[in-house]
């Protein structure tokens, strides 16, 4: 199996409760060969998160730091179910991407069309390039939709690697990613790899990811992490 180059869904202290600073996660980065750092604290509706005025000010990250190029995101709070998130139209500007995700101070789950619509709506919102963790039964999803319509926008689902984890609060995530990857390699849908690191420790960290892509035999050109031109490419930004 190849080896990831990118990690985009990774958090900082300015999250809220989150362990590591901007400069310990590039290092962090640096030492396990991660070429691509994205740094996406969650949006200011999230209990604790960062004030708008955060993002307005991420152009001060640099674009690259020890040889680690950098990344300027957010993991936007779906707030109901049309899809609308806490992510103000003068803060796209700051931003790179945006992963959105569903979380549960932020929005209680509805039914499973209810929660599947707003991952569709969602999905018409600029800047969104990730769809973050869609894979807690919490949350059922349609996951058909999802993938038919991820791979006609160009959107990443991401296979979240703390979702999997021994320890995750999230339930049914590897029957769930399980299914959803069976669908992407029969579409032709393109995933994404994120650690959702909280410490700088788990940056890089891909074990349990990459034991599920192993596990449904997902091919390798399906995952955006491997291929340097395809990031570049995607994401579409003048390092």
């Amino acid at each position: 199996m190849k080896k990831s180059i990118m990690d985009v869904h990774c958090h900082t202290l300015i999250s809220g409760h989150a362990h590591s600073t901007f400069k310990e996660n590039v290092e962090e980065a640096s030492k396990k060969n991660i070429k691509y750092l994205g740094i996406s604290d969650h949006g200011p509706n999230m209990p604790g998160g960062p004030h708008p005025f955060y993002f307005y000010n991420l152009h001060l990250l640099p674009r690259e730091v020890q040889g680690v190029k950098i990344l300027r995101g957010i993991e936007g709070n779906i707030m109901d179910y049309n899809g609308n998130l806490d992510v103000q139209e003068d803060m796209l500007q700051h931003l790179d991407y945006i992963i959105a995700s569903l979380h549960r101070p932020c929005i209680a789950s509805g039914t499973k069309e209810e929660n599947t619509n707003a991952i569709l709506k969602v999905m018409d919102k600029p800047k969104v390039k990730i769809i973050g963790h869609p894979d807690d039964s919490r949350y059922p999803l349609d996951y058909e939709p999802i993938v038919k319509k991820a791979k006609d926008k160009n959107i990443l689902l991401e296979i979240n690697n703390s979702s999997l984890s021994s320890n995750s609060h999230r339930t049914g995530t590897w029957e769930n990613v399980s299914h959803m990857l069976t669908l992407c390699k029969t579409y032709g849908a393109r995933v994404i790899l994120g650690t959702d690191s909280h410490i700088c420790y788990s940056i890089g960290e891909f074990e349990n990811a990459e034991k599920v892509l192993e596990a449904v035999d997902f091919p390798d050109e399906l995952v955006i992490n491997y291929h340097e031109d395809e990031i570049i490419e995607f994401f579409d930004i003048n390092f």
